[in-house]
């Protein structure tokens, strides 16, 4: 299943990217920093309808697995990811061409935060968004780093992270053809 992975945050280097990084380089799927791009607040004017967002969802509606990356900042997502779910609002106005697009595609969340666990609540927003376009959820998964940890082990449990999330969503279906002797 071609894939991308659509980052949001604060830390270009930091341990959501990552998460992100290992998981593409495992399964072949491509990497948008959507901070690398223009993307204005949400305005009920789309005065902002000449940035970065429209091209970006053009984009990633190429895909039939979108992995929506984030750290958990204050039990919820990143302000970057905010932004571009807020913008999501223009696939419902002046863009529904696009947005109906996203009908039967397939997301899932990658995460990362302090907490051993993410918070129930961090998931909400990003599976209420999808349902509403009709995606299909793959699952969340979650890397805790811990300030008591090495930075080594961070990174080791981080890629059974990376492993757990690669078989999960990428573990071949066994084929239903049967063979007639």
């Amino acid at each position: 299943m071609n894939t991308v992975i659509l980052v949001g945050t604060s830390n270009a280097q930091g341990n959501t990217r990552r998460f992100a990084d290992e998981l593409a380089n495992k399964q072949g799927a491509d990497v948008i920093d959507i901070s690398d791009f223009d993307i204005f607040f949400y305005d009920y004017e789309h005065r902002n309808r000449h940035d970065d967002f429209i091209r970006i969802i053009e984009d990633i509606l190429d895909y039939e697995l979108i992995i929506f990356a984030s750290p958990v900042y204050w039990y919820a997502m990143s302000a970057q990811m905010k932004v571009f779910f807020d913008r999501l609002s223009d696939l419902l106005t002046v863009r529904k061409d696009l947005g109906r697009r996203f009908k039967d595609k397939h997301y899932a969340v990658l995460s990362t935060g302090a907490q051993p666990l993410a918070p129930e609540c961090f998931i909400e927003p990003f599976k209420l968004t999808m349902d509403y376009f009709d995606m299909q959820f793959r699952g969340h998964f979650y890397a805790h780093y811990s300030t008591l940890e090495t930075e080594s082990n961070n990174h080791f449990l981080m890629l059974r992270q990376v492993e757990q999330a690669a078989n999960s969503l990428f573990v071949q279906q066994p084929s239903t053809a049967s063979s007639i002797s």
